[in-house]
């Protein structure tokens, strides 16, 4: 045996030759009837087999089967220790909370079933190519999560267990298209920030400020190892996992005070129980997904990612659920007159101003304590049903006079020395407390079709006194992020410069995310404004002024391809009036007006270095091309199949009436031929 071999194989023991070739089978027998016998599907039949076979009691085969979906990854052993890791601590512990429901399924008369469609995690891709496939995933999950529930036809209700920016949002896309099933979301709750560190956004940027001088090699190291302080959960910021929790609730789709509950703890284990409880009455009382997703409660969860200052890339998932759910799909009026009328409420990492971790906001009340003061403000539609098969109206009457309520206030209080109403403010306290409203849509002659940024992230220091963010300067134009983050380490990016990064669009990167410029624009000192616009999205925990999600799209003709070195741009953000434009004004030495700008982009061709990252995949080549026809990035990144169809269709008959024309050329020519 070669050495190779023998490292591989080992060495022969005596128990891989005790091998058997038959046994006994289960003890008991199915409780079929001549009735299933005859009319139903033999896979019913086999299925039970099957179940019996892994070891269920054949007398508990008829209770009513609930499949629990989860996105668990990693292997843990039971005391908890990594056999193999999981991507994020995210999914590291989802499996414990699918036990919790399988457990309570079983324990009512159930027949529990679990798949598993696991997730990546931005921030580990964050600056690489696995970025690439980060948002092109979630469409690849949700049709995964649809496949296997409609792979189980005797479930009669589905549990969706997930946490983080891919899975969650899939998961909510997945449930949504199945319109005529009882199904409940099991968000995953939250990780623990350290007693003494930095939070899981802020930790993201110890290269930058090791490269720039402002950590010790010493400090990075220690501050990297204790940043996220607990092993499970999504991280301790508002940004896309944990906005996407929120979201769920607030359409309705979870059990009450579910969002942001801390991972591993009892009480986010009780809320898989009382998710499975859920499911169960859902199922008896034949209340399904299409009841509880309505154009109402997409708009209310809306109005409460705005009281939250939830992340951008809910712009991305709110539409596409709505999508999935056949319902009407949100545009970027609807989101700005949302944005106009509701205050923000909460303050909590990364927005502020006091920058309390997720936790904290998860005692403070969560969604039901936010919607208590939205429905005051009659911001709310409170005649919407919930999984709980109770509308949300009496969800908050239960809520506001609740023991649950004040306890967890309480709890807060005098665990943290924090008052619940400086974190999820009363409405006529947050104005004052210095809560903007959370994003706005600037327009302009680089932005034709639109463009947002979190205004409320933006710092207040850099506003001017009637609440608007200014700032004309020369624009830096990089057409891959590792050259504008290389730009940032070596110091060439100074105050007063706009950072421009094109062609990172669906088209260029498959719409990758830029926290790691953002992030180090917002945690290293400049001596003046530096601003950022791209057609690139961002973090959930990104800030201040960066603008993404310009459309077009600089490879599909957008005219921020055709930006250049040194030219002025002209930035105008109204943080009141949630208004604001960026335009090109000029390449002169000094800047010139909007329209001038415009005639001069008109005129040019596209950046010379613009072009699709060599190392884009296939696979999000064509995510990028039916996302494409389906709408693109402001119908939520769908895949629209009557759309697409249509330009299959459309482009079929191209090609034919093409090949025609060319046959007919074609002998045109050869009769023209035989003539001479």
């Amino acid at each position: 045996m070669s050495s190779a071999l023998e490292t591989i194989l080992g060495f022969p023991e005596d128990d891989d030759y005790r091998i058997a070739t038959h046994a006994p089978g289960p003890d008991g027998s199915l409780p079929l009837t001549p009735e299933m016998l005859r009319e139903s599907p033999s896979g019913d039949l086999f299925g039970w087999s099957q179940n019996v076979g892994m070891g269920w009691d054949p007398a508990r085969l008829l209770g009513p089967q609930v499949l629990i979906l989860g996105t668990q990854g990693g292997i843990r052993d039971e005391d908890g220790r990594p056999v193999a890791l999981g991507y994020h601590t995210g999914h590291w512990e989802v499996g414990l909370l699918m036990r919790e429901a399988a457990e309570e399924v079983a324990g009512l008369g159930g027949v529990p079933f679990a798949g598993y469609v696991s997730d990546p995690c931005d921030g580990r891709s964050q600056g690489t190519t696995g970025m690439f496939d980060s948002l092109p995933y979630r469409n690849d999950a949700a049709i995964v999560i649809r496949r296997l529930i409609r792979s189980l036809p005797t479930r009669r209700a589905v549990l969706g267990v997930a946490t983080c920016d891919k899975g969650l949002p899939a998961m909510m896309i997945g449930l949504a298209g199945m319109r005529n099933l009882p199904s409940v979301v099991v968000p995953g709750g939250v990780t623990l920030p350290p007693t003494r560190g930095e939070d899981a956004g802020k930790i993201q940027t110890i290269g930058v400020r090791f490269a720039r001088g402002e950590l010790t090699l010493e400090e990075a190291a220690d501050l990297g190892c204790r940043a996220c302080a607990t092993p499970g959960g999504g991280c301790q910021f508002l940004g896309t996992a944990a906005t996407a929790q929120v979201v769920a609730e607030a359409l309705g789709l979870t059990v009450p005070h579910a969002a942001l509950a801390p991972s591993g703890q009892p009480v986010w284990a009780r809320m898989a129980r009382q998710s499975a409880r859920a499911a169960l009455h859902m199922a008896e009382s034949g209340l399904t997904v299409g009841r509880i997703l309505t154009d109402a409660s997409i708009r209310n969860a809306m109005v409460v990612h705005a009281a939250f200052g939830g992340s951008t890339n809910l712009l991305l998932h709110v539409p596409a659920i709505a999508h999935a759910a056949g319902l009407r799909v949100p545009d970027v009026s609807d989101w700005t007159e949302v944005n106009r009328s509701v205050p923000r409420l909460v303050s909590a990492l990364p927005n502020g101003p006091v920058p309390h971790p997720t936790v904290r906001v998860f005692l403070a009340g969560g969604v039901p304590e936010a919607m208590l003061h939205l429905r005051r403000l009659g911001l709310l539609d409170d005649r919407v049903l919930t999984v709980t098969g109770e509308t949300l109206g009496a969800v908050l009457d239960w809520w506001e006079s609740s023991e649950r309520r004040h306890r967890m206030r309480k709890v807060l209080t005098e665990r943290d020395g924090v008052d619940p109403d400086t974190v999820i403010y009363p409405p006529d306290k947050a104005r004052a407390a210095g809560l903007a409203s959370t994003v706005t849509f600037p327009v302009g002659n680089i932005a034709p079709e639109g463009s947002v940024v979190k205004s409320a992230a933006i710092d207040p220091a850099l506003v001017d006194e009637d609440g608007v963010y200014r700032h004309t300067g020369r624009a830096k134009v990089f057409t891959s992020e590792r050259a504008a983050i290389r730009a940032i380490k070596d110091g060439r990016i100074v105050g007063g410069d706009i950072l421009v990064l094109i062609g990172c669009g669906p088209s260029g990167t498959g719409m990758e995310e830029t926290y790691q410029l953002t992030s180090a624009l917002k945690h290293l000192p400049f001596d003046g404004k530096v601003s950022l616009l791209t057609d690139a999205r961002f973090s959930g925990v990104s800030t201040g002024a960066c603008i993404g999600h310009i459309g077009p799209e600089a490879l599909a003709g957008g005219p921020l391809g055709k930006v250049r070195d040194g030219d002025w741009i002209d930035i105008r953000i109204d943080l009141e009036r949630l208004e604001g434009r960026i335009d090109m004004v000029g390449d002169g030495d000094a800047p010139a007006d909007p329209a001038e700008g415009a005639e001069l982009l008109a005129r040019r061709a596209p950046h010379p270095e613009l072009a699709a990252n060599p190392l884009l995949p296939d696979d999000t080549r064509l995510w990028a091309a039916l996302q494409a026809a389906s709408g693109g990035t402001w119908r939520g990144c769908v895949y629209d199949v009557d759309r697409i169809i249509e330009v299959l269709e459309a482009g079929a008959k191209a090609l034919a009436a093409a090949r025609e024309a060319g046959e007919a050329a074609g002998a045109a020519g050869a009769e023209v031929a035989g003539d001479t």
